[in-house]
């Protein structure tokens, strides 16, 4: 596949779809391809479905048009799911995507083995947005677009500091800015800007973390109880792993909350010794070299300490 027009031709109904809890590079990514196929095939029938995403995304064009829930009876002509690596992370979408009469991947995860019937995997792309962005026609890319795909990068890049930043990857967001859109506002208010409760929330775990492996790795636990005392979900806690990862010294960095009693979701961010995609894919997750994630059932104790065998096998 070199364009996206390959697979939408005799296609009436489209489904665009991404994994469940989804972070600005699925948001991003998702609604970029419903707005382009809107704009530029006005005679396919696209519906875009994303679980309930959070209120800083609510500058996404079009963001309102995605629905939170899907008739487990509807057959589509194509099933699009992006930035989602394996079907047990699909969405909301995923009651659907067996009976499409044709299912397509396109995403940026090394784990991603393939399980659409077209799969479009670009491991050493810094999003699943920017495989999406050389799927499109530029010229047919409009600031609506252009809003989405920035928000992808910018969130998965974290703002271009990540290694798999490449000139590249500049060379597309600098297009993506000539539409028109306002990047800044993107980077301060989808990425940066934080409610007061959001930075309590980060001030305790940084707080309270803990350092293993002489330093080398550095955890951050919030349980179940935590989240409800706060009112935050997890879509709020984007942005800690990130900060516990710059801790001087640290190699690892592991974030867990507890999604419901004795389960925990699990996020790793590496400085680079360490390869977390093989650390997750141990514990059925999977993700990029440097930044992965999974869940476990457990004790938070037994999950540290599962994860942390694993790492030091590594170190």
């Amino acid at each position: 596949m070199d364009r996206i027009e390959e697979v939408l031709e005799q296609v009436n109904t489209v489904a665009i779809a991404g994994h469940i809890r989804p972070d600005g590079d699925c948001i991003g990514s998702c609604m970029g391809l419903f707005n382009y196929i809107e704009e530029n095939y006005p005679a396919i029938a696209a519906d875009v479905y994303l679980e309930q995403p959070g209120q800083v995304f609510s500058y996404i064009p079009g963001i309102e048009k995605a629905q939170t829930s899907c008739n487990p009876d509807a057959v589509y002509d194509l099933i699009i799911a992006l930035d989602t690596s394996t079907l047990e992370r699909m969405g909301v979408i995923s009651p659907c995507f067996a009976r499409a009469k044709k299912t397509v991947c396109i995403d940026h995860h090394v784990s991603n083995a393939g399980y659409a019937d077209v799969n479009w995997i670009q491991g050493q792309a810094s999003s699943a947005a920017e495989v999406l962005y050389k799927l499109l026609d530029p010229e047919k890319i409009s600031a609506r677009t252009a809003a989405c795909i920035y928000t992808g990068i910018v969130h998965d890049t974290g703002v271009f500091q990540y290694p798999a930043t490449t000139p590249e990857t500049m060379r597309i967001a600098a297009s993506l800015m000539e539409t028109g859109i306002e990047f800044h506002k993107i980077i301060e208010e989808s990425f940066y800007q934080k409610t007061y409760i959001q930075n309590q929330v980060m001030g305790r775990v940084l707080a309270e973390s803990i350092m293993l492996l002489h330093g080398a790795c550095i955890v951050g636990v919030l349980k179940k109880k935590d989240l409800i005392f706060y009112g935050v979900k997890g879509h709020d806690l984007d942005g800690i792993i990130s900060q516990l990862r710059t801790t001087k010294g640290v190699e690892v960095a592991m974030f867990l909350y507890e999604l419901e009693s004795m389960n925990y979701k699990v996020s790793l961010r590496s400085s680079g010794k360490v390869d977390v995609n093989r650390v997750a894919a141990y514990f059925g997750g999977g993700g990029h070299v440097r930044a992965a994630g999974c869940e476990i059932k457990g004790t938070a104790h037994d999950v540290i300490n599962n994860l942390t065998l694993q790492i030091e096998e590594q170190l």
